[in-house]
């Protein structure tokens, strides 16, 4: 059975810093994205980053660009995101999810697999 597990979240101040990281088994890794969503109460669920396994290709969504940073580490089946310079906004449940195949990258329904979230809270 696929299992996801993240962890890292916490309480910062505006401007901290926070690192991610997520570890995956149970899935072939080929042809797959590993990336992060986010959820905020009262809103949908946000695409951040996503990596292309094989080629470390990475991909950002524009809130976060130039702040965080994704990446992977294949001996461990592990994926981190490294987060500077946090703002109030980016408070939220902060999920890692899996996608096989092609797959539109930004969008929640193209990944298989989540784990269960880690929070993320940026005091003001």
């Amino acid at each position: 059975q696929v299992q996801v597990v993240e962890s890292g979240g916490g309480l910062v101040q505006t401007g901290g810093s926070l690192r991610l990281s997520c570890t995956a088994s149970g899935l072939t890794f080929s042809n797959i994205f590993m990336g992060w969503f986010r959820q905020a109460p009262g809103k949908e669920r946000e695409f951040v980053a996503t990596i292309r396994w094989y080629a470390s290709t990475t991909y950002y969504a524009d809130s976060v660009k130039g702040r965080f940073t994704i990446s992977r580490e294949n001996a461990e089946n592990t994926v981190y995101l490294q987060m500077n310079n946090l703002e109030p906004e980016d408070t939220a449940i902060y999920y890692c999810a899996l996608a096989r195949g092609g797959i539109i990258i930004q969008r929640p329904q193209s990944y298989d697999y989540w784990g269960q979230g880690t929070q993320v809270t940026v005091s003001s």
